[in-house]
């Protein structure tokens, strides 16, 4: 994980002087400076930074993570990951939905509510998919 951790930060400081640069460079122009690219770099970077902070968040509870031990093994890593569904059809459903909503944004919103129409039912199925049913826990 301290790798990762370096890797956010990189991205993060990378990006800042990238928006320095980017902010000095067309400051110079006859229009002034160009706001948009030189936030959308200060906002990269946070994001990098914020990356990094949670990883070193996450760092400090865990006792020793097996990722940093080069002759560590996957089973070496404790704690749950959760449970993650073998053979749900749910995520296709939602995702076909997703896709003709994001589609409805681009060619009309009489798309787009066709989209959220499918979307509602499977992201609702994909919720209570283990609560009743053949596959309740």
């Amino acid at each position: 994980m301290r790798a990762m951790e370096r890797i956010g930060m990189l991205i993060g400081v990378f990006a800042f002087i990238m928006a320095a640069i980017y902010g000095t460079w067309t400051s110079s122009t006859v229009l002034g400076t160009e706001w948009v690219g030189t936030i959308g770099l200060i906002l990269g970077g946070l994001l990098g930074m914020m990356i990094a902070w949670y990883l070193w968040m996450t760092r400090r509870r865990l006792d020793r993570d097996p990722a940093d031990d080069p002759l560590g093994e996957i089973d070496e890593i404790q704690g749950e990951y959760g449970f993650f569904s073998p053979h749900s059809w749910q995520p296709l459903f939602l995702a076909g939905a997703a896709a003709v909503c994001f589609l409805g944004l681009a060619v009309g919103w009489w798309l787009f509510i066709i989209g959220a129409f499918f979307a509602i039912p499977a992201l609702v199925g994909w919720t209570f998919e283990y609560w009743k049913g053949p596959n309740a826990l």
